[in-house]
């Protein structure tokens, strides 16, 4: 019975390990992400600023906080928006931009592409909507407005930004995993270190009972 106990616990201890180490890695790889897009992003920014003109970072990141865009894009799910010409667009694309309605003015919004009219100047105008809403949206979207192409979307991805804000998020996601990593091998050095001591102790007591024979 405590032989098939210790063969639980074993397993158990295994498997919290196996679970912590992904996470560990999943939020390596995002935050690894997310800071690759941060660098492009400072990059971009310091490049205009040399250059002394404004156009969007080559690639940026936003939280979705709107239910237009269901089922396609949810809520707290992130679009990686990639920098494109406006001549690159096509109906269809999913698009993010800062609004110029009266009622949404200043506000950055995900709509998708229905239509795409060119003015007499050149200049790209861009009719947009959400999937999830009934009607277009009642102002043409212009090439100058618009911050990126949406390339991909990581589900979700908005609540563990929020968990992770906060202190506790922190601790749970990450200290607590990374310290019941070190905890589980340290505790597996120790038990090396005490075989190889066993091992050794057996060694000398087998050499002086060989000795004593010899005698």
């Amino acid at each position: 019975m405590n032989e098939k106990k210790r063969i639980n616990w074993g397993k158990i201890k295994k498997i919290l390990h196996y679970i912590t180490t992904v996470i560990m890695y999943s939020v390596f790889f995002v935050m690894l992400f997310i800071g690759f897009i941060l660098l492009m992003y400072v990059i971009d920014i310091k490049r205009n600023a040399a250059s002394g003109e404004y156009t969007p970072p080559l690639f940026s990141a936003y939280v979705i906080i709107s239910p237009s865009m269901e089922p396609t894009i949810k809520v707290q799910d992130a679009v990686i928006l990639k920098r494109v010409e406006a001549e690159d667009i096509k109906k269809g694309d999913i698009i993010t931009f800062t609004s110029t309605d009266d009622r949404y003015s200043g506000v950055t919004i995900t709509h998708r592409v229905v239509g795409v009219e060119q003015t007499s100047s050149g200049k790209y105008m861009f009719r947009t909507k959400g999937d999830n809403n009934n009607t277009e949206d009642p102002t043409l979207v212009g090439e100058d407005y618009i911050n990126g192409k949406v390339i991909l979307k990581i589900p979700k991805i908005g609540y563990i930004q929020y968990f992770l804000s906060q202190a506790y998020g922190w601790i749970i996601a990450i200290v607590i995993p990374c310290a019941g990593i070190i905890i589980y091998d340290i505790i597996k050095v120790i038990k090396l270190v005490k075989k190889i001591c066993t091992n050794e102790r057996e060694e000398e007591r087998n050499k002086e009972k060989t000795a004593k024979k010899g005698k």
